[in-house]
């Protein structure tokens, strides 16, 4: 390809770079690992948009699409593709280069809760409230807020877990709070656009591409996320356990089976506790 890439450049004015250099500097340094055509996805939308590439507007996101294909059972054939999706950034510059924009509130958050999801003990927000404000042709300053639920919208470390990934456990505030943000800048400015950006989007693996409409929907959970017995839980139940093993009705091994099998599970450190129960009472017979 011949075709040049114009890229400001404070120090030089406009570096002229060819398609094929663009690029490999992108897959070197912004998108390592991606392949050449969601490169080349990301400078087309970004050409379209009047967006400069190096400053990463767009990022490369993989997600289940519907092939159009059924399987022998009927049901959609879905494989994995790249999809460029925008970032928060660029929300927020499209909404700046309205002169319209008249700023964001600082992120509001609700009451604190701590819960184990799959074994991880998570303290988060229950939700969070971010309110754009957009100056209107009159002059008038309206005001459009987006409030979003932590559960609603965390990314999970995979399919068959409900514990966040990595950066959600990190992060539960300013996580949650970019997609606050998010939302209420496409309740401000619908003309920026629709789709949900790639903070989002992250992790979402109950989430594909409908092949025939491009839109992004929610799928059933093939299974539901195991649910693990709390730290509050455990202590009510845990004079009741223990009085059944130092009696001898039940063995900790026995016990712990009958209790799982009624849907909750208990954490590694849970298990534990109760088969030192037994060994404790096996020491004092």
């Amino acid at each position: 390809m011949s075709k040049v890439v114009a890229i400001q450049n404070n120090s030089s004015g406009a570096m002229a770079l060819t398609v094929d250099e663009t690029i490999n500097v992108l897959r070197a340094s912004l998108y390592p690992g991606a392949a050449v055509e969601s490169v080349k996805m990301v400078i087309s939308y970004c050409q379209a948009s009047g967006l400069d590439p190096f400053q990463k507007p767009v990022h490369i996101v993989p997600m289940y699409a519907a092939t159009g294909q059924k399987d022998g059972s009927g049901k959609d054939i879905k494989a994995m593709r790249d999809v460029v999706m925008p970032g928060i950034g660029l929300y927020r510059t499209q909404a700046a280069r309205s002169g319209q924009y008249a700023g964001v509130s600082e992120p509001e958050f609700g009451e604190d809760v701590t819960e184990n999801l799959s074994g991880s003990n998570v303290t988060y927000p229950k939700w969070c409230k971010v309110i754009v404000k957009r100056q209107m042709e009159n002059g008038a300053i309206v005001e459009f807020a987006a409030k979003e639920l932590w559960k609603e919208n965390y990314a999970t470390k995979g399919k068959d877990s409900s514990a966040p990934n990595a950066m959600w456990f990190k992060r539960p505030y300013g996580q949650i709070a970019k997609c606050a943000e998010a939302q209420a800048l496409r309740k401000a400015f619908p003309e920026i656009g629709s789709q949900p950006t790639a903070d989002e989007m992250e992790g979402k693996f109950d989430e594909y591409i409908d092949g025939n409409t491009g839109e992004i929907v929610s799928k059933k959970p093939e299974k539901p996320a195991v649910e693990y017995y709390t730290d509050d839980d455990f202590k009510s139940k845990s004079d009741e356990w223990y009085i059944l093993i130092e009696s001898g009705k039940q063995t900790s091994e026995r016990l712990i089976k009958i209790v799982q099998s009624k849907g909750k599970l208990f954490t590694e450190e849970q298990t534990k506790t109760i088969n030192g129960w037994q060994d404790i009472i096996n020491e004092n017979k």
